[in-house]
């Protein structure tokens, strides 16, 4: 009976307090509800000495309890929104790899599609990194103009065979040093 009309008498101001300050009503609800069982544990527990009026007390209890939600709800946000950020990165690098590494495949398949004197000039150049005049040597072709022109035929043909998918086509690009 005496609970009933604490409610009624304070449940406006106590309610206000929380719509004011970012809570719903159905927070005010479940907040009200804490504020009541927490005087009635300091009444059956002789914590409450009439020092201060049992609204002012509400008043108090209430504000308490509703500025430990607010920061209980965002250390929570903070948590969960870190943890989306890192999940959609890991998720975002994974997806990445796993696409670098499909693509790498398609491409070493189609460079070894090509004929042997092409994979050679085309290795020894981008992956070895040599010179044209080393490769030229090393091959031994008559000229570096003759080495030119089959490098560029077999980067072409390479090319071609890469552009139908234009993912491919821009890693190999990455891939291959431009000169």
């Amino acid at each position: 009976m005496a609970l009933n009309l604490l409610y009624k008498r304070h449940y406006g101001l106590l309610e206000n307090y929380v719509l004011q300050n970012s809570g719903s009503s159905e927070d005010a609800g479940d907040v009200i509800q804490e504020v009541m069982l927490v005087f009635v544990q300091m009444i059956t527990q002789g914590k409450f000495r009439g020092e201060s009026t049992i609204k002012s007390l509400l008043y108090n209890i209430c504000r308490n309890l509703w500025i430990s939600e607010l920061r209980r709800r965002k250390s929570t946000f903070a948590r969960h929104e870190k943890y989306e950020m890192e999940s959609e990165k890991t998720e975002l690098d994974i997806s990445e790899s796993i696409a670098r590494t499909e693509n790498l495949k398609y491409i070493m398949k189609v460079f070894n599609q090509l004929g042997e004197q092409c994979k050679k000039v085309l290795q020894l150049f981008y992956y070895e990194e040599l010179t044209m005049k080393e490769v030229c040597e090393k091959l031994n072709y008559s000229s570096e103009q003759v080495l030119r022109n089959k490098k560029y035929k077999c980067l072409k043909s390479l090319i071609e065979k890469t552009q139908s998918s234009p993912q491919i086509y821009k890693n190999l690009q990455k891939a291959l040093r431009h000169e």
